[in-house]
């Protein structure tokens, strides 16, 4: 509890969203400057890019740059590149088109450079619009470190249309790195006294869970159509608004203990492994989604995994080591380097190889068990 015996300061969020909402940036961050450079992913560009420009332009307050390539990986050696172009430096502001890694990497270049960055999230996929924390990878797609921010980025504009015609894929994924939240957080911070911020955190992430289960099945059936609907908003905002609440005030001491755990684990120590082909043949949430399965077998909580299995088999999140690429020969060299990650140095209890093996052995018969009885 020492935490709440000193000054500290916390900084949530703020958001638009809509199918219109690209007409609200001039407004917002005109108070921030009169120029801005626009970075993002190829992919997110074409899909944003012009809009985005063009409805600066109309409003007429704010002058922009670029677009610019973020360079396809976050990692440091791309934040020092795009610092050196003489456009980024030269803007008052930051404008980070795309997904999670588009928008890590230009959050740390903003504490690098000292700009205030805008999020422009083109899938919803993670919370990386709204949280303060980056998610930093080697060149290689290994994982390197979180980067803690001292605030979010200043505002992001959620454009519900431009998400909607993305692949579903990315919302797809989202799902499993959301619900996460919830299960690792009430995990990690089982048997501690927590200050307010933490306590608070917690509460949050059950926000993670409930409405994905209500309304995640549905939203994706809407996203294939390319058309918003309010399911699809609900699930959107839980994925970007509500994580990016529960991560802020979780990593508030610049501590993973309470915003990680044993299904983040698994995927970045699968990442690990370049060979497995994780990182290239998987999106993040999904092999984390898939984690969380493991972590409720271990802890025991078997009433919740039942419920989460059958979710995911109902959205196609995976449930099966065989859905994630791997074998159970590649398990016997995974299971040592998770128990090495530190995503699982704040848990209730040691977690060890055994409880893993077991773990899995107890997934796959499960899966075998269901495959028998959906068998002619």
């Amino acid at each position: 509890m020492e935490a709440s015996m000193r000054d500290y300061t916390i900084c949530l969020p703020s958001w638009s969203i809509g199918e219109h909402v690209l007409k609200k940036v001039g407004s917002i961050c005109s108070p921030f400057g009169s120029s801005a450079v626009i970075i993002g992913g190829e992919h997110a560009l074409a899909a944003m890019g012009e809009k985005l420009k063009a409805a600066v332009a109309a409003d007429g307050r704010i002058s922009v740059s670029g677009p610019f390539l973020y360079g396809g990986e976050a990692c440091m050696e791309n934040v020092q590149r795009l610092a050196g172009i003489p456009e980024v430096q030269a803007a008052d502001m930051i404008f980070a088109v795309g997904g999670g890694k588009v928008l890590d990497t230009c959050k740390v270049l903003g504490v690098e450079l000292g700009k205030k960055v805008f999020t422009f999230p083109t899938i919803a996929s993670t919370c990386a619009a709204t949280t303060a924390v980056s998610i930093l990878y080697h060149k290689n797609g290994q994982f390197d470190r979180p980067f803690f921010l001292p605030a979010p980025a200043a505002h992001a504009f959620i454009d519900t249309g431009v998400i909607a015609a993305a692949p579903t894929r990315y919302m797809w994924a989202g799902l499993g790195d959301t619900y996460a939240k919830f299960f690792e957080s009430t995990m990690s911070s089982r048997l501690d006294e927590l200050c307010h911020y933490h306590a608070l955190g917690v509460q949050v992430s059950h926000g993670c869970l409930q409405p994905l289960l209500r309304y995640g099945a549905s939203a994706m059936e809407t996203h294939k159509a390319g058309k918003v609907s309010d399911e699809l908003e609900q699930v959107i905002l839980t994925i970007i608004a509500t994580t990016g609440i529960a991560s802020i005030l979780l990593t508030a001491d610049r501590i993973i203990d309470y915003n990680t755990g044993l299904a983040h684990a698994i995927f970045y120590a699968l990442t690990s492994f370049p060979e497995l082909g994780i990182e290239r043949d998987h999106l993040h949430g999904e092999v984390v989604g898939f984690g969380v399965l493991v972590l409720l077998l271990v802890d025991g909580q078997r009433e919740r995994f039942d419920e989460l299995y059958a979710f995911n088999r109902s959205v196609g999140l995976p449930t099966a080591i065989e859905d994630i690429g791997i074998s159970e020969s590649d398990l016997k060299r995974v299971i040592p380097r998770v128990l090495e990650m530190h995503d699982i140095d704040h848990n209730p209890y040691p977690i060890t190889e055994s409880m893993l093996v077991n773990a899995f052995e107890e997934l796959k018969r499960i899966n075998t068990a269901n495959k028998q009885e959906v068998s002619p």
